[in-house]
């Protein structure tokens, strides 16, 4: 690997930052765009209860210091500013004013969390200054006719929630089914799908719905909740903290309901080793993304430029965790968009240029899966796979699905 890793990341920055050869006639900038750099913003959760987050901010700062060592995009170095915003949006809203009236960012990116990104959204708008990626999947993230300057980058949860639904239809027609739920708009959105995908029978299948909030240090009592109510599959959507939380009490209650996971939660990483490989097996999710695990993909070119980066930028990393995974596609995915705004560097191209990804393949998206955006779709993330925990690694199962609204 070490022999390679100067072509294997010349290749990387070549392909994502400087790759198309375009002349652009006069030079535009908005605030956080010069000559010689171009200033984002985020805040990720460095502390609090959802810091398992953190080490997607922290891939993200490796992989533009990559892009930065391979001189920048179209010769602008990227100046990343990361605050912490504990996964409080009080604080979200502090420090992106921070970040938009303080640091004069030209754009904001991959502000981590469903109730973070809602606490800022309409002051984005307001100030036409771009939420880039939000780290999110709730509808109301990819809604342009009333938030124009919001693109989320997660797959829609009420989407994946549907196909959960549906795939309990198809495969546990007579389940009982509990549902533990983040209480706001990424726990509800999920409910609401699964409802969906379940159809008339909905109402019948579900026998419990169980929420929490964020902040509660466990959810041992919630899980005895479901399982009392009868249930017999648990649907957990939720974030890594309180998933690694059920796969736990569960294994111990000597409970083996149908598990499913919501795509937030399903890091070996993060979730599955530490709830216990073993209690973790069997349970099922989505994903779209390739396993760095997975011996399938050992010379795949994105996967070795992927493990190359890791390997110098980001060597305290877990390299198989998909949150690192989910953060270096994010940020190449940034990369792509300020190469594709040339020297119109106003957040209005940006956000045209983020609007006009047409086909766009990134390293570790699973094969047969890019991404296309217009005006009117600025869904990012529109193809899933269903996959299950076979206590190493996911497996997937069965076909690419189309995620429609």
């Amino acid at each position: 690997m070490r022999a390679n890793f100067p072509s294997l990341i010349a290749a990387s920055a070549i392909a994502v930052a400087l790759s198309i050869s375009c002349a652009y006639a006069q030079k535009k900038y908005d605030s956080g765009a010069t000559d010689t750099e171009i200033k984002v913003g985020q805040t990720v959760p460095f502390s609090g209860p959802a810091s398992a987050y953190a080490t997607v901010g922290k891939a993200q700062a490796a992989y533009i210091k990559m892009i930065n060592d391979s001189g920048g995009v179209n010769g602008r170095k990227i100046n990343l500013i990361q605050y912490d915003d504990a996964y409080s949006p009080p604080k979200t809203v502090e420090q992106v004013r921070k970040l938009v009236e303080g640091d004069e960012v030209l754009l904001t990116f991959q502000i981590i969390g469903t109730a973070p990104n809602a606490a800022v959204q309409k002051y984005l708008n307001a100030r036409k200054v771009p939420q880039l990626f939000a780290a999110t999947g709730a509808a109301r993230f990819t809604d342009p006719g009333n938030f124009p300057w919001t693109f989320g980058f997660n797959p829609s949860y009420f989407v994946e929630g549907r196909i959960y639904g549906q795939y309990i239809l198809k495969e546990h027609p007579n389940a009982k089914v509990g549902v533990l739920y983040q209480n706001d708009d990424l726990g509800k959105d999920y409910l609401e799908g699964l409802k969906a995908g379940l159809g008339d029978r909905a109402a019948k299948m579900v026998v419990a719905e169980v929420s929490y909030e964020l902040s509660e240090p466990t959810i041992d009592s919630k899980i005895l909740k479901i399982r009392d109510s009868g249930a017999d599959l648990f649907f957990s959507a939720s974030t890594p903290k309180q998933a690694a939380q059920a796969i736990k009490k569960i294994a111990e209650l000597g409970w083996h309901p149908v598990h499913i996971v919501d795509i937030n939660a399903n890091s070996v990483g993060a979730v599955l080793k530490p709830a216990g490989l073993e209690a973790s097996k069997g349970i099922i999710s989505v994903g779209y993304v390739k396993d760095p695990s997975d011996p399938s993909f050992r010379d795949d070119a994105g996967m070795q430029r992927y493990l190359a980066f890791m390997q110098k930028y980001y060597p305290e990393g877990d390299r198989y965790s998909n949150l690192n995974v989910y953060g270096y596609i994010t940020t190449q995915l940034l990369m792509r968009v300020l190469q594709q705004c040339g020297d119109d560097l106003t957040r209005e191209n940006v956000l045209k240029q983020a609007a006009h990804l047409k086909k766009v393949e990134l390293d570790l998206l699973l094969p047969g899966i890019t991404v296309t955006t217009t005006p009117t779709d600025y869904r990012v993330n529109k193809q899933l796979q269903m996959v299950r925990f076979d206590g190493e690694r996911w497996q997937p199962f069965g076909s690419i699905i189309e995620a429609k609204e």
